[in-house]
């Protein structure tokens, strides 16, 4: 039988396709206009890229102090919604004013400010995957989510790309082109936001009492408790941890990285956006595999891939090699991300979603920390942008060997209950 959504399920998949927009940006377009303006300050291409990595981490940083925090208090009665929205809405004002900037280490600033409403509005986003769905359709829903993002985000992208590189054609200035990217990109994040503020509703939660913040910081604590306990959670997390960062990295660094060893700009974004439509059916494919295959047995196979990914970036100097990787990305990317997403909603209680989301990210969307900084720090010392980007093979590796490790203990408990 065909899988169909529900109403309440495609609208906590547009959320998705508004979101990936901003990613694709991030992805794409910000690092190369970012390039450009380190670059008539007289800033090398190593330490441009050794800069975006490190805001990148700064990134990750503020999110992992406020996350499970922020994560504690959504799960009161009503709380989820609007701090979703709070933090979606300072991505947004922070995506539109980054095409006002001339100054590298301000739009590095405001970069900053609006890469962790981001990452923060989907610590809640993650966690309403429990309200909006049942445990048996989750794999499939959270897959739609990535699959429509990757496919959806391309719209907004061409529009965006045809205005920046056709600028002079159009009659107006780089500048100008860049606000007007950057201005679509956010109007495009905020109007897909809409259909899922209006119909959500937060099923699981804890009530209210007394003093909402000084009472989640007490559910957060016992949360952490719980979670030692919990040995197939704590695992996987740290699992997660290692895996996705090496993940994140490959995508927040990925047009840094081509520029560096001199790829074409055009060819670069062209390649990255077959990367988004190579995920597209990629994602779809595997979340109808899994129906058939054990989740766990797919996202084995895409952290295997992964690692092969990474050990290939160290031969990586052509552009063909980079639109082989781009593809063999796409083809991954989506379900690792949907999967986990899916597998760790799964796994923890329902009504703890976004104490338990909050914790997730330190380990997942905007914990690309150690990556980030990994590439960073071996690209300045060795000289080599290849050996900082291969490295993240070892990222993999002990990813996947604590996968593993979480899935025998996983059953191990379904046995047992």
């Amino acid at each position: 039988m065909k899988f169909k959504l529900t109403s309440l399920e495609k609208k906590w998949v547009l959320y998705d396709v508004g979101n990936s927009a901003f990613t694709m940006m991030v992805s794409t377009i910000f690092p190369i206009y970012f390039n450009s303006l380190a670059e008539s300050a007289g800033i090398s291409d190593v330490n441009y890229l050794a800069y975006w990595g490190y805001a990148t981490s700064v990134c990750t940083l503020i999110v992992a102090l406020l996350g499970p925090t922020l994560g504690a208090v959504a799960d009161t009665k009503n709380f989820k919604k609007i701090i979703f929205s709070v933090s979606m809405g300072i991505g947004v004002f922070g995506c539109i004013l980054l095409g006002f900037l001339s100054s590298w280490i301000w739009f590095l600033g405001v970069f900053v400010l609006a890469k962790t409403g981001y990452s923060a509005s989907l610590i809640f986003y993650d966690a309403m995957l429990t309200d909006v769905t049942e445990p048996d359709r989750m794999d499939s829903v959270s897959s739609h989510g990535y699959a429509w993002g990757y496919i959806g985000s391309c719209i907004p992208f061409v529009a965006c790309l045809g205005i920046v590189l056709g600028a002079g054609t159009l009659g107006i200035g780089t500048q100008t082109a860049m606000i007007l990217a950057f201005i679509i990109t956010a109007l495009w994040w905020l109007a897909s936001s809409v259909p899922l503020l209006r119909s959500y509703r937060q099923k699981y939660f804890s009530e209210a009492d007394g003093h909402v913040v000084r009472n989640s910081f007490r559910r957060l604590g016992r949360t952490f408790v719980e979670l030692t306990k919990q040995k197939h959670v704590f695992v996987f997390l740290l699992a997660f941890f290692f895996y996705i960062d090496g993940v994140y990295t490959v995508i927040d660094m990925a047009t840094a990285y081509g520029q560096a060893i001199g790829l074409d700009s055009t060819g670069l974004l062209l390649a990255l956006l077959v990367t988004q439509i190579v995920a597209f059916p990629s994602v779809l494919i595997f979340s109808r595999l899994v129906k058939k295959v054990r989740p766990e047995t797919i996202i084995t196979v895409c952290i295997g891939a992964y690692f092969c990914i990474a050990v290939y970036a160290y031969w990586l100097d052509t552009p063909f090699d980079f639109w082989l990787l781009a593809i063999l990305v796409g083809m991954f990317q989506g379900t690792i991300q949907a999967l986990s997403r899916s597998y760790f909603a799964k796994i923890i209680p329902a009504e703890k979603s976004g104490e338990f989301f909050g914790i997730y990210d330190i380990c997942g969307k905007g914990a690309s920390v150690i990556g980030t900084a990994l590439v960073s720090v071996l690209s300045q010392v060795t000289g080599s942008i290849n050996i900082g980007v291969s490295a993240l093979s070892v990222m993999f590796l002990i990813g996947l060997v604590l996968f593993r490790y979480s899935a025998k203990l996983n059953t191990q408990k379904k046995c047992q209950q």
